[in-house]
């Protein structure tokens, strides 16, 4: 319904048209003062039939009439109603409101009796909001607002809009419902990230070191249709002989640097559950590196550990000129879904990395056991540089533990931090209460002091 002229007006549920149908549907909905009534009715008519007293009967049967004419009249009530929804943003990080502006028209000639307007949520986005609407003249217009906050991620629709109707007298009340509705995406929070140099990593889109030659010799030239503006000097003769109109050479064109953001999803090597959550700082912290990528114009490609490519663009995400919006709003709308798998190993991830060289490779591991942290290590062979965020699974547990139990779990998770970082990874353990911006710089440092280290042992 955002942006949308006011649907159809507001009609009985489905399979309900039927005049007999409809009028149930009225007599369900009758409130406790019309069964009091009808009730009362009842009694009344027995009372009278047992004392012999006709006036009683009349009253009965008035008492029970006003609660099933108010039914009828209900049922027959026709209001033309148009309603909208706009959510004011659409798209929220976790824990940030949302506006949600509901509008109410009376596109019919007849006034419209007391309304209740009512709009579905999912609980995790709180209460059901209600509102009471007065009178509404025809052709008028009623707005009303209302916030949704959640702390996890996740698309949660929103709608349908309903409608209650009630009879002046209070005997009777009718819901009816608009099929639309609107989906609020919350994505994971993020962190804007200084920019620092990793070791081997290129500058982004245009560095000089990373380009490809369209002219590698004469027999391998590769050109083009000449265009208006070209310089003549980059006429291929040959070429032009050989199709018969004016071909050019091509000119060196930059290839853009890739970035390869690895997340492991493996539902056993996180601990605990909710927004604080390790898993969730790992999203949280993949989609921080991500669109940090993207505005230094890297290309993004999003990688689990099943093998698969989130974005669904050809593997990749491209931030070239006025595509980098939309590529951030697919990574985000990606990362906002994504869950625990049920897998016990990144080699999926591994398989997709080995089928040729990669750029930059962020990786976000949970607690990896030696066979897992051994095909890690392997993942940076393929890759120009590695920065690796692994989980402390001991400072993570939140359950009470011996203390011989803690200090194994973290001598064990010390050396498989040693062995990534002997495989020339640069990896940082990721705590409780740790900052993405701040393990960001740290990488950068621990960069720099890796290739100052290795100019001194050239000299």
């Amino acid at each position: 319904m955002s942006g949308q002229p006011p649907p159809a007006p507001a009609a009985p549920p489905a399979g309900q048209d039927a005049q007999a149908g409809g009028l149930r549907t009225a007599l369900a909905g009758t409130t406790t003062r019309g069964r009091s009534f009808l009730a009362a009715g009842l009694a009344a008519g027995a009372c009278s039939y047992i004392l012999g007293q006709p006036d009683l009967l009349r009253v009965g049967l008035l008492l029970a009439a006003l609660p099933l004419v108010c039914a009828a009249v209900l049922h027959r009530t026709r209001y033309r109603v148009g309603g909208s929804r706009r959510l004011s943003p659409a798209r929220v990080p976790a824990g940030s409101e949302a506006r949600v502006h509901l509008r109410l028209e009376n596109v019919s000639r007849l006034p419209t009796g007391l309304l209740m307007l009512q709009d579905r949520l999912p609980y995790v986005l709180g209460p059901r909001p209600r509102f009471v609407l007065d009178r509404v003249e025809p052709g008028g217009k009623r707005e009303v607002t209302y916030r949704v906050r959640s702390d996890l991620r996740g698309r949660y629709p929103l709608g349908p809009l309903q409608l209650r109707l009630s009879d002046p007298f209070g005997m009777c009340e009718m819901t009816r419902s608009f099929s639309a509705y609107d989906t609020l995406t919350v994505v994971p929070r993020t962190e804007a990230l200084a920019p620092v140099r990793l070791a081997g990593e290129a500058a982004g889109y245009g560095d000089g070191r990373h380009r490809t030659l369209a002219l590698a010799g004469e027999d391998d030239v590769i050109p083009r249709g000449y265009r208006h503006g070209d310089d003549l000097r980059r006429v291929h003769w040959r070429s032009t002989a050989k199709y018969g109109e004016l071909m050019v050479r091509r000119e060196e064109q930059p290839q853009r640097a890739g970035c390869t953001v690895l997340l492991d999803t493996r539902r056993d090597a996180y601990t605990g559950a909710g927004p604080d959550s390790p898993f969730e700082w790992a999203v949280s912290g993949a989609a921080s590196v991500a669109l940090h990528m993207l505005e230094r114009g890297y290309t993004v490609r999003l990688l689990t550990d099943g093998g698969e490519l989130g974005a669904g663009v050809d593997g990749a995400l491209n931030s070239r000129g006025g595509e980098s919006a939309d590529a951030a709003g697919i990574l985000l709308d990606t990362l906002a879904v994504i869950d625990h798998s049920e897998r016990d190993t990144v080699s999926a991830a591994y398989d997709v990395l080995r089928g040729g060289h990669e750029g930059l490779l962020v990786a976000f591991f949970g607690e990896l056991d030696e066979e897992q942290a051994a095909l890690a290590a392997r993942m940076r062979q393929r890759t120009a540089a590695g920065v690796a965020f692994v989980t402390d699974g001991a400072a993570w547990e939140s359950r009470a533990a011996a203390p011989g139990g803690q200090n194994g779990a973290a001598a064990e998770g010390a050396e498989r931090v040693r062995q990534l970082r002997e495989a020339g990874w640069t990896v940082l353990s990721v705590r409780p209460g740790m900052t993405m911006g701040d393990l960001w710089r740290e990488a950068g440092n621990q960069a720099g002091r890796l290739a100052a280290a290795a100019r001194g042992g050239e000299s």
